[in-house]
């Protein structure tokens, strides 16, 4: 898991071959007016989407890891709370693998709950079980979806 601020993201260019295509697709962005819904960036290779809903509260959260994506998230406006913990360290998703989301779910909590607000971003490997969208009211978020 990485945490940091979008100016910053060129630090991270070398971990992904598609990152800097990424990042240079959320720096491109008027983040806080983009509408809701699915995007390509380039393919399936990174893709992603933006929604906006009622902020959910740690104990509703989904709790999830992903096999063929790392996740970049991003705090549009506001501010959101996220949850992490190691894959290593949970329980075996209670549903198995979902293909259609590439996502396993699990019934955990988190080791560690963070915030990030307004122009910063969190990565998620698969290694990386969290949750998201915890929040007051409405929570914006954009994920971009980069394939490993």
């Amino acid at each position: 898991m990485i945490v940091d601020s979008i100016k910053n993201a060129d630090k991270y260019f070398a971990m992904h071959k598609n990152f800097a295509k990424a990042f240079e697709f959320i720096r491109s962005q008027d983040l806080a007016n983009m509408p809701v819904g699915k995007f390509e960036v380039d393919g399936r290779e990174v893709h992603g989407f933006v929604s906006e809903k009622e902020g959910a509260t740690r104990e509703t959260t989904k709790f999830e890891s992903h096999k063929n994506y790392i996740d970049i998230q991003v705090c549009p406006k506001g501010k959101e709370e996220y949850g992490w913990k190691p894959l290593e360290k949970c329980i075996p998703s209670i549903d198995g693998y979902l293909p259609e989301k590439d996502a396993f779910y699990y019934k955990e909590s988190a080791e560690i709950n963070f915030i990030i607000e307004a122009g910063e971003f969190a990565i998620f490997y698969p290694e990386d079980v969290h949750s998201a969208g915890v929040g007051e009211g409405i929570v914006k978020k954009l994920v971009l979806k980069v394939k490993i």
